[in-house]
């Protein structure tokens, strides 16, 4: 009778002990409705907005709206987009959370011949086709009185940038000003009428008709010694023989807060100059700031040239391992810049030293494989066989591409250096004062090659139907103008980052692969370096013998012996390279399956232990009771 009693009483206490855990979690989540409090335990933190994004929207001085239009229902929406349009729709919230009254947020559902519709379509928002021929809405309008931006179709290849495509469209519509981009260059980047050597026009390059599009663009002389005020963000395209004068304007721009982007290059190859001498062809020229770099910690070879056998371009007699197709393992899939290029042609550009500098930050956007090396200019344009000879690879992996975040500090602590115009002149009691140090952290964005923004490189340009068509060859152009766009948004857009990280390369087997690669070098360049030894010891025991036609074509048994050990070397080192690569892919096989089973697995059989840990706890105490 007492154990049964027991039982009850002990069911009854567990009862009463669930209804009120219930009514704590109920009232727990009435008062936390009252103040929201919000935990991102997501990797990369998905779910929280940068810091730049949460400045723009606390700093709006008046209300932007913001609307979402977004096709609802069953078969309105892809199944495979519904969860994706739910997190734009969420991201939008969280911006009005940021924002408050400041953003008005207006959901619209476009069904077909509605109002809804004809407001997506005088808003800029397009329909997305499906293959069945139905068409979806899934896109968004800001403006504010009336300046209007629009993202006419939000795609999820875009989520990363999602965040900073909406807070830059914010920023634009909540600027009265258009933006104004300075362009300095040493090439004709905005074409023009008569060329003195070539004798003849050129058009704009493409780069330049984009960006006039959005920016008031200024040119800047390359013998500069001020830069316009009004210029903030200063893009400088192969600043060939910049005088120190200029290069002094370029330190104080950035010390007052500028934005730089400078593209450099160690060989630029469409900007052939000629010879001085006579009869001889010139060749591509180089680009730098030394002065600059120097203040700042890096340094890069003008002579120097990157090549890299992983994204050499070409194959056979036509393999170019300095001109580079680079593919997303070569970009930092965290910063909104790089976030989304897939695919940048990198040709005879050159590599960046970086010696860290203190109250700078370096961030390498793009970089080589640590298969590569620095070869000289001269030799920059050698392709197939001929290239590979000596290749010697340094394992270093060497950005390419590069972002400065800090504090800048003068490289010039002198002062202003005199410009050959003025070294004779009285000094000017009126001389604006140097900047030492910039008041507050700015932002510098370095690229080591300059080609890749030409035409050339770029784009393919058809004649169709007498109409001229620009297609984009690569992600070059995009590179360009998304640096411009996030420095020419503002400071508080300079910091974004990416949101999601949905590519995660195997980096463990990519570094295997790497390894793999630089032994499998290194034997062939034992087996050539084996073969010339071979090569002179015959040539020795040939002239040994005399140099008479009859003993030239007979081999000594010496001879003969040499040879017979050297192919039976060869045969060796192949299949030793061909075990290397067997091994190679057999270990990057099972870790890629190991992985995944870790991945897949692990969590499921936690769980299963977890649960029956508990289960035979509980009931060992049962029995103990």
């Amino acid at each position: 009778m007492k154990a049964l009693m027991r039982k009850y009483e002990t069911l009854a206490y567990s009862a009463i002990g669930l209804v009120a855990l219930f009514l704590i979690l109920v009232a727990a989540n009435y008062l936390v409705s009252f103040q929201p409090v919000k935990i991102d335990l997501t990797d990369g933190k998905v779910q929280t907005l940068s810091e730049g994004t949460k400045k723009l929207l606390r700093g709006l001085e008046s209300p932007v709206k913001v609307k979402l239009y977004i096709s609802r229902g069953e078969r309105a929406m892809p199944v495979q987009l519904r969860s994706f349009a739910q997190r734009v729709e969420d991201l939008v919230r969280e911006f009005k959370s940021v924002a408050g009254g400041n953003l008005v947020v207006e959901l619209y559902n476009p069904k077909p011949d509605s109002e809804d519709e004809d407001a997506a379509q005088l808003d800029g928002v397009e329909p997305q086709q499906l293959f069945s021929g139905e068409q979806f809405y899934l896109g968004l309008a800001v403006s504010q009185l009336d300046r209007k931006q629009a993202i006419p179709a939000v795609s999820a290849q875009r989520e990363r940038l999602l965040e900073s495509d909406l807070a830059r469209a914010i920023a634009r519509v909540a600027s009265t000003e258009r933006p104004v981009l300075g362009l300095m260059s040493a090439l004709p980047i905005m074409g023009e009428r008569f060329n003195p050597m070539t004798r003849q026009s050129s058009e704009p390059w493409v780069l330049a008709n984009e960006l006039k599009r959005d920016f008031t663009v200024k040119l800047v002389p390359l013998t500069a010694e001020t830069i316009d005020p009004e210029i903030k963000t200063l893009l400088v395209i192969h600043p060939r023989d910049l005088p120190e004068a200029t290069e002094f304007a370029l330190d104080q721009f950035v010390m007052r807060g500028g934005k730089l982007i400078a593209f450099v290059d160690p060989y630029a190859y469409f900007d052939q100059q000629p010879s001085p001498m006579p009869g001889i062809g010139g060749g591509g020229t180089s680009s730098s700031l030394p002065t600059l770099f120097k203040a700042w910690g890096l340094e890069m070879n003008p002579g120097k040239v990157l090549a890299d056998v992983v994204y050499a371009s070409g194959a056979g007699q036509r393999l170019t391992p300095t001109v580079l197709t680079l593919n997303r393992t070569a970009f930092s899939r965290d910063d909104v810049v790089t976030s989304q290029v897939e695919t940048l042609l990198y040709a005879f550009g050159g590599a960046f030293d970086v010696k860290p500098v203190e109250g700078l930050k370096v961030t390498e956007l793009v970089k080589s494989s640590p298969n590569s090396m620095l070869v000289d200019n001269i030799v920059s344009t050698v392709s197939g066989e001929a290239s590979m000879k000596g290749f010697q690879p340094d394992n270093k992996e060497r950005p390419l591409a590069l972002r400065l975040t800090g504090k800048f500090k003068t490289a010039f602590k002198d002062g202003k250096p005199k410009s050959d115009a003025k070294k004779d002149a009285k000094p000017d009691a009126k001389e604006e004062s140097v900047l030492k140090e910039s008041a507050a952290e700015n932002s510098v964005i370095l690229v080591a090659d300059v080609d890749m923004l030409n035409d050339g490189a770029a784009v393919d340009i058809q004649e169709v139907f007498g109409r001229r068509i620009v297609v984009p060859s690569n992600g070059n152009l995009a590179f360009a103008q998304a640096m411009v766009e996030q420095f020419s948004s503002g400071d508080a857009l300079t910091s974004l980052r990416s949101r999601a990280t949905s590519f995660r390369p195997l980096t463990v087997v990519r570094q295997m692969e790497a390894e793999a690669q630089a032994q499998y070098f290194g034997r062939l360049k034992g087996l050539e370096d084996e073969l010339q030894k071979t090569t002179e010891k015959l040539q020795a025991l040939q002239k040994a013998r005399g140099a008479g036609a009859k003993s030239a074509q007979l081999m000594t048994p010496e001879q003969q012996l040499e040879i017979e050990n050297f192919r039976k070397r060869v045969t060796e080192t192949r299949k030793e390279l061909k075990e290397l690569r067997k091994n190679l892919r057999q270990d990057a096989e099972a870790l890629v399956f190991w992985t995944k089973v870790v991945n897949i697995a692990l969590i499921p059989l936690l769980v299963i232990v977890l649960g029956l840990a508990m289960f035979f706890l509980k009931r060992r105490k049962q029995q103990v009771a």
